[in-house]
């Protein structure tokens, strides 16, 4: 079909809500447009983690109670990726981006006028659910990228991502102090309903994928976790450094919001401004990753998530706390973006249900990080979520420590012939090195 050429940049896309071809390239107002749609979306998963202490008093709850905000809005998070991000490949994306996009902004509204704790806990539960609508967002513009364009289209999209994640906390911190917490939401709610509008006019369709039923594309998503255990590796080896990560970020809060420190919302939501060391470090990792060096790379992120926890266990000084908060999300973000490096060694005819897999685990240990920080910080305090957070790195080191390395990407372990089948079935565990 016809297609309209971008001024800027010469990238070819359809008209809004009229069918693309698939690789037609996208013009970079467009991709900008997304990128920013990404960082507005996964915002709403982490403004809660500032605002804890101050929930937890205004609904005079526990802090195991209120700390469901945060485990349960990562685990409707996973269930969204699960249940339905795999309807991208059955139906039209567009008429599954907008509809989950409009109830997300319904769903923040009723967020920030819930009545008791657990209105919002539910609020956000949801929130989670309609929020994986970034796994069908992001893949959906790689697509529709050219060839020449889509890693450069797809690091911006990644970029915006981070940066969400980067500024939600200090912007929710800062709303708080302002307003109150229910500004931090009813300002979302208003952002998502304005994203929706606009991408409802300017966000183009693909093709609708010739498909099997859904129960058979779930079915297809369990088969590969059941034969892959290169992809099972990556998804215990990812899930355990997200649950450090939540386990952290959920408890902190509550430390910085006690003695010596005794901190405001704002300024705890400052401590998420840390987290740019772990965005600047996906570049570097993705080129450690080309050069062949993904499996030691990993090896040294996940001896430095352990070294983080021995430095915030010094918690009385503020510089070793910072200092631990650095190194601890290079570490995460360093093993994240290699572990999705490797599985993209998989064939593209699988690649969606490998994301699949691969983030529901890592978003199910980030759900049960959150959840360990809630139990253990009334419990045992400051010194036992570092001894966990030491524990869950630990335990990563002795994943990576225990695998097999051989030199075949996965890709190259079934015929290209055989796209419904999961590849590399009975190959020995190991990294996926770049296919160049």
């Amino acid at each position: 079909m016809t297609t309209e050429r971008s001024r800027r940049g010469g990238a070819a896309t359809a008209p809004a809500g009229r069918t693309a071809t698939p690789g037609s390239g996208i013009p970079r107002s467009l991709v900008l447009l997304l990128a920013a749609a990404c960082g507005l979306i996964v915002a709403n998963n982490y403004y809660a983690q500032p605002l804890l202490p101050d929930l937890r008093d205004t609904f005079g709850v526990s802090s195991a109670v209120i700390g469901l905000c945060v485990t349960l809005n990562q685990l409707g998070y996973a269930a969204g990726l699960v249940l339905v991000v795999p309807l991208g490949d059955l139906v039209s994306r567009r008429r599954l981006i907008v509809p989950m996009l409009a109830a997300d902004a319904v769903i923040l509204a009723a967020a920030a006028a819930a009545p008791g704790a657990w209105a919002l806990i539910a609020a956000l539960t949801l929130a989670g659910v309609t929020g994986s609508v970034i796994n069908i967002l992001i893949p959906m513009t790689a697509t529709l990228a050219d060839d020449t364009q889509r890693g450069r289209v797809v690091g911006t999209l990644m970029t915006g991502l981070l940066l969400g994640v980067l500024l939600a906390r200090t912007v929710a911190g800062a709303l708080d102090e302002l307003a109150g917490w229910r500004l931090v939401y009813a300002t979302a709610a208003v952002l998502i309903a304005a994203l929706t509008l606009t991408l409802y006019r300017k966000l183009p369709d693909l093709p609708v994928p010739p498909g099997s039923s859904y129960p058979r594309l779930l079915a297809s998503v369990a088969s590969l976790v059941r034969t892959e255990p290169f992809l099972r590796r990556r998804m215990a080896i990812g899930a355990t450094g997200f649950a450090a990560f939540q386990l952290l970020w959920t408890a902190l809060p509550f430390m910085l919001a006690k003695e010596p420190y005794g901190y405001s919302p704002a300024i705890i939501g400052l401590f998420g401004l840390l987290g740019a060391a772990g965005a600047l470090c996906a570049q570097p990792a993705g080129r450690l990753q080309d050069r062949g060096l993904a499996h030691t790379a990993t090896g040294l992120l996940l001896t430095a998530i352990v070294a983080s926890w021995a430095l915030l266990a010094g918690h009385e000084i503020l510089a070793l706390v910072i200092a631990g908060i650095l190194l601890l999300d290079v570490g995460v973000q360093g093993v994240h973006v290699l572990n999705q490096a490797r599985i993209y060694g998989y064939r593209p005819q699988i690649r969606s249900r490998v994301t699949t897999a691969y983030m529901s685990a890592y978003f199910l240990g980030g759900s049960a990080g959150g959840a360990l920080a809630v139990t253990l910080y009334p419990w045992l305090g400051w010194p036992g979520v570092c001894a966990v957070g030491g524990a869950l790195g630990l335990a990563a080191i002795a994943l990576w420590a225990t695998e097999r390395v051989r030199t075949a990407p996965p890709a190259e372990t079934v015929p290209p012939t055989e796209p419904a089948e999961p590849a590399g079935r009975d190959t020995q565990e190991g990294p996926a090195p770049h296919p160049g």
